[in-house]
């Protein structure tokens, strides 16, 4: 196995058990026996659990956002819409458990460092996505639409634990089309 190969089974297991079982709640020895690779691999290419959670956290928001492009048409008369379908698509699949980044801001608040922020970044991200396709559609008042929107799409999240995805998200989605009726 190369190095490359190592390092992603690493993460993807590590993505895996943290996401089931929290950051907390899994140690390096389950990440690494399960990745079935050596102590070394791992220090190899993290310096620390913190490392590693980091990693995880930026590569699953690479992974969000390319899910969210590869969905959303920016031209189209409705990428508000597409928006909140494809985030419920991501949900059904992907975050079925609920949001992986508000657990790492819960587990790792107040202690200043890397983790927390990568997780609050992805929320503010996420507020700038929508305020920018509002200004890209040209609406008015794009900040307070863009506040609305991911209020909807966190609410959404979670409300899958509760409801599960499909339903959270046929909710979403009849409140998005209210939300884009009162800006046109």
């Amino acid at each position: 196995m190369s190095q490359s190969v190592k390092k992603d089974a690493l993460l993807k297991v590590a993505e895996r058990l943290f996401y089931e079982h929290g950051f907390r709640g899994v140690g390096l020895k389950q990440i690494i026996n399960e990745a079935n690779v050596a102590t070394m691999t791992l220090y190899n290419h993290f310096s620390s659990k913190d490392n590693l959670v980091e990693e995880v956290l930026r590569q699953r928001e690479e992974r969000y956002w390319s899910y969210l492009d590869s969905h959303v048409e920016m031209d189209s008369d409705y990428p508000f819409i597409l928006a909140v379908e494809a985030h419920g698509r991501w949900l059904k699949e992907q975050s079925y458990q609920g949001d992986m980044f508000l657990r790492a801001i819960a587990d790792y608040s107040e202690t200043d460092n890397e983790i927390e922020s990568i997780a609050r970044g992805h929320k503010s991200n996420l507020l700038n996505y929508f305020q920018q396709l509002a200004q890209k559609k040209g609406i008015d008042n794009e900040r307070n639409l863009a506040v609305q929107f991911t209020l909807l799409l966190e609410g959404t999240t979670s409300m899958t634990t509760l409801m599960g995805a499909q339903k959270a998200t046929e909710h979403s989605i009849a409140m998005a089309r209210t939300l884009v009726q009162r800006t046109s």
